[in-house]
């Protein structure tokens, strides 16, 4: 898998119109590789989602957004990164329903449903860093 020759662009995640920037970067990658529209707000829900865990519980941090190739397909990988307190408990984390805070407990969950691939490398005291992929179709 590569990334394309101009590198990945990142965008800084301190606050509520950072969410809404990291959005916006993800849907314009996800249109240059010609995602499906469907596909299209699948990655961009996720990258919401993951940029708002990025800010609330990670204390912010920065996104990285690339397009990827397989040699067969095009896709868009975005990863979040931060250097907060890490999810001591990864399966409870993972599981639908389930928040640390006021929210729906559908961040992580419904990031992971909703790209191709996800990774998750946290650990407590170390920060986290969420990536998902979404290939083209």
């Amino acid at each position: 898998m590569t990334a394309r020759s101009d590198g990945p662009e990142e965008l800084p995640i301190n606050g509520d119109d950072d969410v809404v920037r990291v959005r916006q970067l993800v849907r314009a990658y996800a249109q240059r590789v010609k995602l499906s529209l469907v596909d299209q707000t699948k990655l961009v829900t996720a990258a919401s989602e993951l940029a708002r865990n990025t800010l609330i519980y990670g204390g912010g941090g920065f996104a990285r957004v690339e397009e990827i190739h397989d040699g067969r397909r095009a896709g868009v990988r975005a990863s979040f990164h931060d250097e907060g307190p890490g999810i001591p408990d990864v399966t409870l984390a993972l599981a639908d329903g389930w928040s640390s805070g006021q929210g729906l407990g559908l961040g992580l969950s419904g990031a992971r449903r909703l790209a191709d691939e996800f990774d998750l490398d946290t650990e407590p005291g170390r920060g986290t860093v969420v990536t998902v992929v979404k290939w083209k179709r």
